[in-house]
């Protein structure tokens, strides 16, 4: 299996919908196994793979006390994330920003362009005086 960048890890931790539960369920605290795995409908091993998942992915770690086996949110990944999206958002940001000055201008252009057909022709004006008077 070919070795994963630790933010492709990460997005593909964030992938699954029960990870991002688990994982919102831990920003609160830490957690043991059980309660992590009480609100979703699924075998205590598949809780376990999602868990591992997330502690490859360097986002959960696990403690053992005594017969407790807790786990506790890793936020090191997420700030990684956080950092990659933080570029590419003010990347687009820009871009847009280009692009509604891009169509306010062209707004304007369009406007002064339709006032100015709009406004009456002085010289037609005097014309249509002439054959009126009858």
């Amino acid at each position: 299996m070919p070795t994963t960048d630790a933010l492709s890890q990460t997005f593909a931790a964030l992938a699954d919908p029960t990870r991002r539960a688990i994982l919102d369920r831990l920003a609160k605290g830490k957690a043991p196994v059980g309660e992590l795995a009480a609100p979703f409908d699924i075998s205590a091993p598949a809780i376990s793979r999602h868990l591992k998942v997330l502690e490859k992915a360097g986002l959960v770690s696990r403690e053992t006390d005594a017969q407790w086996r807790r786990c506790s949110l890793q936020p090191e990944p997420l700030m990684s994330v956080d950092k990659w999206i933080g570029q590419h958002r003010k990347f687009w940001e820009q871009q847009l920003g280009q692009l509604a000055s891009y169509l306010d201008r062209a707004r304007q252009i369009q406007m002064r362009a339709e006032q100015a057909n709009a406004k009456p022709n002085p010289a037609s004006q005097e014309g249509g005086n002439e054959g009126s008077g009858g």
